[in-house]
């Protein structure tokens, strides 16, 4: 993944310069410095004193941490780690006493001066030994710092692909639904008037083109997504003509930069349809959707009557659409009310358009 290795080489840059600065220390010593020429046999000594950590530092880093540490081997990680350390500072103090010796018997330099020019530190082996430990467990440190943001960024990672599947889930459980009750209009209308199920089938094959190309994206225009509504609207008209009145109102010449998620309103229009009419009473339904100030406005108010051996029900679509309205924006980052009274419906809808 990109960010893994982003986290990589920003960890790995890390490294790089705190063992530059440690490197560089030596050359600018102050004491050093404060001279007209540095001395080259000064900073190689304190080299020579860095070497066995840097050592202990590239085995640990790059095989002891991420096998057996970051594998929650714990106890073969502290194991190894202890017999790194120990054996490195054993190493260097045989080392060190073959070179002093060496020094002595082919030199007429004392043993303080022969054991400075060969030892690789100045301090006990016990205290090398704490200072490795306390290099390797920072080294440790940064490592499940590191480790933790990659497990907290594949955590979103994944969370966001099951909130697209999830959402893309509830999308096309709306398809099915949508399409089943608009053939169901159509059917009816064959028997009653074949014209206008010839003209139902037309605007039908519009309103598939729509979900078909468009509603897969993530976002779609406010101005295709109404353009759908008036596709639905008029096929509405066709099989209720003058027993409904209709009423719509949406704004013009909308910029394409104003979006939303696909299918939302059409659930909220397709259920007051659904529930909205009666062929025995007078019946209406009033769509009011406008834009301001960054936000989708969407009114839906529908005549409602009594149905006396059935409760009017929300639907597959409207519980569906109450679920991608929460995995979209959130518990806060919209507004849905829905209102009965005895003789009508009322739904407002308010939402922030987004930008893909």
């Amino acid at each position: 993944m990109k960010f893994t290795r982003k986290q990589a080489i920003g960890e790995n840059l890390l490294y790089v310069m705190v063992w530059a600065a440690i490197i560089l220390v030596p050359v600018l010593n102050s004491q050093m410095m404060s001279e007209m020429h540095i001395n080259l046999e000064n900073v190689l000594i304190a080299w020579r004193q860095i070497a066995p950590y840097l050592i202990i530092f590239v085995i640990h880093n790059t095989f002891l941490a991420p096998r057996y540490m970051l594998r929650h081997k714990y106890g073969k990680y502290l194991l190894s780690d202890l017999v790194l350390i120990i054996g490195v500072f054993w190493l260097v103090q045989i080392y060190e006493k073959h070179l002093a010796d060496n020094l002595i018997e082919q030199t007429c330099i004392n043993v303080s001066e022969a054991y400075r020019q060969a030892s690789f530190s100045n301090l006990e082996i016990y205290w090398n030994i704490v200072l490795g430990f306390f290099m390797t467990g920072a080294n440790t440190g940064i490592k499940l710092i590191y480790q933790s943001m990659r497990d907290e960024q594949q955590m979103e990672a994944l969370k966001r692909q099951n909130l697209q599947a999830e959402m893309d889930y509830l999308k096309y459980q709306i398809n099915p639904h949508f399409f089943m009750n608009t053939l169901n209009n159509i059917h009816a209308l064959i028997d009653i008037d074949a014209e206008s199920a010839k003209s139902a089938v037309i605007e039908l094959s519009k309103m598939m083109r729509y979900v078909l190309y468009e509603s897969g994206h993530e976002l779609i225009s406010l101005n295709r997504d109404i353009q759908f509504l008036k596709n639905y609207i008029e096929l509405m008209r066709i099989r209720y003509t003058d027993d409904v009145d209709i009423r719509v109102e949406y704004p013009r010449d909308l910029p394409e930069q104003v979006q939303i998620p696909p299918l939302l309103l059409i659930v909220f229009v397709e259920n007051a349809f659904k529930h909205g009419i009666s062929y025995n009473h007078p019946s209406f339904i009033r769509i009011h959707v406008e834009y301001a100030d960054g936000k989708v406005y969407a009114t839906i108010h529908n005549s409602r009557h009594a149905a006396p051996e059935r409760r009017h029900s929300v639907g597959i679509g409207l519980e569906n659409v109450r679920k991608r309205l929460a995995l979209i924006y959130g518990d806060k980052g919209y507004a849905l009310d829905i209102r009965e009274t005895d003789d009508a419906y009322t739904v407002k809808l308010e939402i922030p358009t987004l930008h893909a």
